[in-house]
C-alpha cells in the first residue's frame, strides 16, 4: 500500500498539480493538509472522477485536513483532541493492513510563531492535547500511522542551518521535547529511521530563492507504530512536485507498507 502525505497549501489552487502527482504516483490513500476549503468546497468529485474518496475536515480559507483514498475508509473522525479554537486540524480513520486494524492520523500542527505571542502558547496546548490523545489511543489500537505537518524540526541535520532557527516555534527545545515524547510512546519517525544521516527536506519557502538555494526543512513527518515498522518497504520525500509551476511550499512524503 502506498501512503502519501503532502501539505497542498490550499487545494483549489494546487488542483491540476495534485491530479498530475495522482496520475504519476498513483497512490492508495493520501493525507492533505492545510486544504484552505470549507466541507463543500472541496473538490470531492473532481477526486471521484479519478477514482478517489475524498474525507474532508475543512475551515474557510485556513488550515483543514482531507483524506483521499481509492477504497474507503472507516470510522472517520474529527474531534480526536478538543481544540477551543476549533480549528480544523486533524482528521482520524480507520483501514485495515494485513487484516488488523490500523488507525490513519492526518495532522496540521499549529505553527506557533512568533513565539511571544499566544500562538506559540496554543502550539504548545495542542501537542500537549495530542501527546494525551495518543497515549488514550494506544489503550485501544495498537497499529498507529500519524502523518502530516507537524512544523517541527526534529534535529539539526532537519534545516538547512540550524543555527538561524534556535528560538524558532518549529525548532525551540520544547517544542523537539514534545516531538520526542510523543515518538517515545512507541512510534519510529520513519524517513529517519530509514535515512539516518541524510539531509532531506520537505518545505522550501516562497521567499529569498529558497527552492533554488536549497534553504529547507523537513517538517512533515510519517510516525509508525513500532511493530509497523518491518512492513514498510520505503520511504521517500518525492521533490518533483515543488519544482512545478505555482507549487505548494511542501512536497510530499511517501510511504509504501505491507
Amino acid at each position: 500500500m502506498k501512503i502519501i502525505s503532502w501539505n497542498v497549501n490550499s487545494v483549489r489552487a494546487r488542483i491540476d498539480n495534485i491530479l498530475e502527482y495522482i496520475k504519476d504516483s498513483n497512490p492508495d490513500i493520501l493525507f492533505l493538509q492545510e486544504i484552505k476549503a470549507q466541507n463543500e468546497n472541496f473538490p470531492s468529485e473532481i477526486f471521484k472522477i479519478n477514482g478517489y474518496h475524498s474525507y474532508v475536515f475543512g475551515q474557510k480559507s485556513y488550515n483543514g485536513v482531507a483524506f483521499l483514498s481509492k477504497n474507503k475508509i472507516e470510522n472517520i473522525k474529527n474531534d480526536f483532541i478538543k481544540d477551543k479554537l476549533k480549528q480544523s486540524r486533524i482528521i482520524t480513520g480507520e483501514i485495515y493492513l494485513n487484516k488488523k486494524k490500523t488507525k490513519l492520523i492526518n495532522i496540521y500542527v499549529p505553527n506557533g510563531n512568533p513565539v511571544d505571542t499566544e500562538k506559540y502558547e496554543y502550539k504548545k496546548k495542542w501537542l500537549t492535547l495530542f501527546i494525551n490523545a495518543i497515549k488514550k489511543e494506544l489503550s485501544n489500537t495498537s497499529n498507529i500511522i500519524i502523518s502530516g505537518d507537524f512544523n517541527v524540526i526534529p534535529e539539526d541535520i532537519d534545516v538547512y542551518d540550524s543555527n538561524r532557527f534556535k528560538n524558532d516555534a518549529l525548532f525551540r527545545i520544547e517544542i523537539r521535547k514534545k516531538y520526542r515524547e510523543l515518538i517515545n510512546l512507541g512510534f519510529a519517525d520513519a524517513y529517519r529511521y530509514f535515512n539516518k544521516s541524510k539531509q532531506e527536506y520537505t518545505f522550501w519557502d516562497y521567499f529569498a530563492s529558497s527552492w533554488q538555494k536549497n534553504y529547507g526543512m523537513r517538517i512533515d513527518h510519517f510516525l509508525v507504530s513500532n511493530n509497523l515498522i518491518d512492513k514498510i518497504k520505503s520511504i521517500n520525500i518525492n521533490k518533483k512536485p515543488r519544482s512545478k509551476t505555482k507549487p505548494s511550499d511542501h512536497t510530499p512524503i511517501e510511504l509504501e507498507i505491507n
